[in-house]
């Protein structure tokens, strides 16, 4: 009875998961008449996902192009950024004892605990003061902040880089910079790979903090230049815009799917493999 009962939990899970999936798929290839006049899991009946695709490129003189640019910088840079100032970070509080090491530390699981949403307005409080509003550098600076990925950083560190190897490292004379870029990062790899896809995927779907932070169209990220569409569509009566939303939403997680299948050897590889002979 219990291996049934969890054998429908995973399967509630799988359609919970995979068929708003498959309705976007299908509604990717419908016209307009089709969207609203068939079955939303069966595919349009002229099959308009070229068409479709071809408008979405060319809505707007190609504005899309520009949201998924912004998007990849917004997401890539910053999700790079922050993963190396994570495992720097996550290594020392692992590695290094100095005053208030604890506290310290518990000021950054404070930050774990607080919603990305919840600080959006203080961050454009912020930003307002020092004129960075309506600007790149607006929303991409917040991004380079995951407390979240200096706490794994740290259990990373402590489970797959042996003291005993730093030790080593120093007797051979490396400083300390060296020890760390030429052997623990190596080791620290799988947990900087994670550390990225975690905030990758976190400033790929951030919509609040855009919303609040940016009014020209031209620095939009995906998600938020979709909902504008969106909103077209149901407040403006431009019935075609949902056609570009449900469009666009598919091609967007294209490289987030990419991402994940490329980088999936490193984080599903061993956490100390190579580390001790």
């Amino acid at each position: 009875m219990s291996g049934v009962v969890a054998n429908g939990v995973l399967l509630a899970a799988v359609a919970y998961t995979l068929l708003p999936a498959l309705w976007l798929v299908m509604a990717s290839t419908k016209n307009l008449s089709d969207l609203f006049g068939t079955n939303g899991f069966a595919p349009g009946k002229s099959f308009s996902l070229g068409s479709n695709l071809s408008h979405l490129f060319q809505a707007e003189n190609g504005i899309y192009l520009r949201w998924m640019f912004n998007t990849i910088v917004y997401a890539g840079g910053g999700a790079l950024i922050a993963a190396v100032v994570s495992v720097m970070a996550g290594y020392a509080f692992d590695k290094y004892d100095f005053r208030g090491k604890e506290k310290v530390f518990g000021l950054v699981l404070v930050g774990v605990m607080i919603p990305s949403t919840a600080l959006a307005l203080p961050t454009f409080l912020l930003a307002s003061k020092v004129g960075l509003t309506n600007s790149f550098i607006g929303v991409f600076l917040p991004g380079l902040v995951f407390p979240f990925g200096v706490y794994l950083a740290r259990i990373f560190s402590a489970s797959s880089v042996p003291d005993a190897v730093l030790d080593a490292s120093r007797v051979d004379g490396a400083g300390e910079l060296r020890t760390f870029w030429s052997v623990s990062f190596p080791m620290l790899r799988p947990g900087f790979v994670t550390i990225v896809l975690f905030q990758f995927t976190a400033i790929w779907n951030s919509f609040f903090l855009p919303l609040v932070m940016l009014s020209d169209p031209k620095l939009y990220p995906v998600n938020l230049g979709l909902y504008v569409w969106n909103t077209t569509a149901l407040n403006q009566g431009h019935p075609e815009d949902y056609l570009l939303a449900i469009t666009g939403s598919l091609v967007s997680i294209v490289p987030l799917i990419i991402l994940f299948i490329s980088l999936q050897r490193f984080w599903r590889s061993g956490m100390t493999a190579g580390a001790l002979d």
